[in-house]
């Protein structure tokens, strides 16, 4: 049993290295930060190493809803998501597999220890970055190689996959025996809580995404169609795209006719129909 943890725990944290947006191996942030750092990705990959994908996409969903709308402005993030990401599904397949408890834990861990982690590695990489310009400066190619790629390349594996292993393998009885020891009302609350985060984030998302209210009916609509027709998410995505590109050509059409008017009175001034200036 200790011996599987360890494995799971192991290339759980070796994926979340993997998903660095500065990790170069999956070429950075195409394949990286965007693919492997989402955390339904995440809960993909973590299912496999620990031996139950479909629990893992489960907690992957949910953490992915949470963070459906995480916005990063400049430097500056209000949650690290790859270590919400593998931390929380880790923690979460490595004890009760409930994808609520993954949710909680992702919160936690990405607005704490994520944030943590984070700012001390672009401290750190600042660190690297004026040895390396120092290393330009003196024609240096050996110091400019060793901090421009090796000596980063290993923080971002400390800094990110050390704390994850860590806190898998030895938070996983931590995070269990806390949950069999607090009261069963108090476990229930945690249950809820992140049953609704998933919620709030798909809120979030549509805030960022809906520009007019009156757009809030394509959502209802799509609700009733999952809930009352109970029709598949697949036909519900065929039915959305044949929708958006309808509302796409209706919205198009008068911008068309605005500008074929324009031409034409601008083709009609050009002919010398309105040359009196008292006209205008």
């Amino acid at each position: 049993m200790e011996m599987t943890l360890f494995i799971s725990a192991l290339l759980t944290s070796i994926f979340c290295y993997l998903g660095a947006i500065e990790s170069p191996w999956l070429f950075g942030m195409s394949g990286g930060f965007y693919v492997v750092g989402r955390p339904l990705v995440a809960g993909l990959l973590v299912g496999i190493a620990f031996g139950d994908i479909q629990a893992g996409v489960a907690c992957g969903l949910a953490v992915q809803a949470v963070f459906i709308a995480n916005l990063s402005t400049g430097g500056a993030t209000n949650s690290e998501i790859t270590y919400a990401a593998y931390g929380g599904i880790g923690l979460a397949l490595a004890t009760t597999k409930d994808p609520a408890v993954a949710v909680t834990l992702s919160v936690l861990l990405g607005q704490t220890f994520g944030l943590i982690f984070y700012n001390t590695r672009m401290a750190l990489y600042s660190f690297w970055n004026n040895r390396a310009q120092l290393a330009a400066e003196n024609n240096d190619t050996r110091g400019i190689m060793l901090n421009h790629l090796i000596y980063p390349q290993i923080t971002t594996f400390l800094i990110r996959a050390v704390p994850i292993f860590l806190a898998i393998y030895f938070g996983a009885n931590l995070v269990e025996w806390l949950l069999k020891s607090v009261p069963e009302v108090i476990t229930h609350i945690i249950s809820v809580l992140g049953g609704v985060l998933p919620a709030l984030g798909i809120a979030m998302l549509m805030n960022i995404v809906i520009k007019s209210k009156i757009q809030l009916i394509f959502f209802f609509a799509g609700f009733v169609l999952l809930a009352f027709a109970q029709l598949s998410m697949i036909a519900i995505v065929f039915i959305s795209a044949l929708v958006a590109y309808l509302y796409y050509v209706a919205s198009a059409r008068p911008s068309t006719t605005s500008a074929q008017e324009t031409t034409t009175n601008n083709t009609v001034a050009s002919n010398g129909v309105f040359e009196d200036e008292d006209l205008f």
